[in-house]
């Protein structure tokens, strides 16, 4: 399992990678797309819109189930990956890297202190 150190993890499977001026990208493990197995529609949320910590700000669909996104933190959505739209099976491809889902804006900075690191998401990615 591929759990890159720099980035911050949820016990949902979602993970978070701080960018500049608090914003971030959003996606889901690589233990979740290969959980879900070959995704066939990512549900990319609506820029602008507002999400509090836990929300469900989309839907992941693959050949075995549906799967809610939970927003990690407060957040507004600046960008979502609309290349997913065309391509969801990029989110299988590549999770951490094209296969981010959105563009955020954190509205709570010091909430990310909440969110796991790659060892403590690890413990948990096992059971």
């Amino acid at each position: 399992m591929n759990l890159p150190d720099e980035l911050k993890y949820t016990k949902d499977h979602e993970w978070l990678k701080l960018l500049e001026n608090d914003e971030a990208l959003v996606g889901i493990t690589d233990f979740a797309q290969q959980s879900l197995g070959d995704i066939t529609y990512v549900e990319i949320p609506t820029d602008g819109d507002s999400f509090e910590t836990g929300a469900s700000f989309g839907v992941v669909e693959s050949v075995k189930a549906a799967s809610d996104l939970y927003m990690p933190v407060d957040a507004e959505i600046v960008e979502g990956n609309q290349a997913l739209e065309d391509a969801p099976e990029v989110v299988n491809q590549s999770p951490f890297e094209e296969g981010w889902i959105a563009k955020i804006k954190l509205t709570n900075p010091s909430q990310l202190d909440s969110l796991m690191d790659a060892a403590a998401y690890s413990e948990i990615a096992k059971d």
